[in-house]
């Protein structure tokens, strides 16, 4: 069973089951039921059109929800036909769902939460252990911010800023449970770069590359953290490295600089340092005067300090 084709998949099936036209919460569910039968059947029947097959199975699970309901009549105006299974026509508004999912009426800890579910297509109890909460307090979020967005349609304008707030959250995490979150916040992020045309997406992409690219180094065998100044550099991935400072060459030379590409180019400048007495720090210091021209963090202004 490819785990990781079912979680690309999840943001687009449910994407399309809104435009035909349940809502988000219904869409949501039918999807995580589709998938659960996707588990049990594909290892012995793996389909042709994998995301034709999500789509069939979780529609027929979201009429049959329906139709359930004691308000049936009302929500089955809202709804299609049965689609023939196969191939998912229709555009992929997998964007709209992560503006959706960091919606601003949502907490942060809620837009994050959602954001795993929908967009990540990681399980309640994934996303909860992840948290270090019970997979009921966690249900009980979802569930929360499911009906917050109850009556937002997926075709509202969204907030890139937003989306990559909450994904940067997502990265800040870590690592905890079975979900290594620093690893699905930049796969999500990654994701979100190839349906945007956006500079900071780039940037927060090569900022999270270039600090996951250091994580070998940055813990001891007790779990204690190690400094920059003490890491062991031969730890670092310089593969990850290139690609991160690849990207980053690749937003700045949009020339609209933002938040995330300034601190990546700090990121960059550290990485490529063979120790911090040869680190590059006048640049340092000059990234760190563009950032507090754009957001005038006492953080920044700290690290600016201590760069000094």
């Amino acid at each position: 069973m490819d785990e990781v084709l079912l979680r690309s998949l999840t943001p687009s099936v449910i994407s399309v089951l809104v435009r035909r036209g349940a809502d988000f919460a219904a869409a949501e569910d039918a999807v995580q039921d589709a998938l659960v039968e996707a588990v049990r059947v594909w290892p012995d029947d793996p389909p042709r059109d994998p995301k034709g097959w999500l789509v069939t199975v979780a529609w027929r699970r979201f009429i049959d929800a329906t139709r359930s309901e004691s308000s049936r009549r009302l929500r089955e105006e809202r709804v299609e036909d049965e689609p023939e299974p196969g191939h998912a026509s229709g555009s992929d508004d997998t964007l709209q769902l992560y503006f959706l999912c960091a919606h601003p009426s949502l907490s942060p800890s809620s837009a994050v939460a959602l954001t795993l579910r929908a967009v990540g297509g990681l399980t309640t109890r994934q996303v909860a252990e992840a948290y270090l909460v019970p997979e009921a307090t966690m249900a009980q979020r979802i569930s929360r911010a499911k009906r917050t967005l109850a009556d937002v349609r997926l075709d509202q304008p969204g907030d890139v800023a937003t989306v990559l707030r909450v994904l940067y959250l997502v990265f800040n995490e870590g690592y905890s449970g079975d979900v290594d979150l620093a690893a699905e916040a930049i796969r999500l992020t990654r994701l979100l770069s190839g349906l945007i045309d956006h500079p900071e997406v780039l940037g927060l992409l090569a900022l999270m590359l270039l600090h996951h690219a250091r994580r070998p180094a940055r813990t001891r065998a007790d779990g204690g953290l190690v400094t920059l100044a003490e890491q062991d550099r031969s730890l670092w991935d310089t593969a990850m490295i290139a690609e991160g400072v690849g990207i980053l060459q690749r937003a700045l030379a949009r020339d609209r600089l933002g938040e995330y590409q300034a601190q990546a180019a700090v990121a960059a400048l550290h990485a490529d340092a063979p120790s911090t007495d040869e680190t590059d720090w006048v640049q340092v210091v000059e990234w760190y005067d563009e950032l507090l021209r754009i957001t005038d963090s006492p953080v920044v202004r700290l690290n600016r300090a201590v760069a000094v």
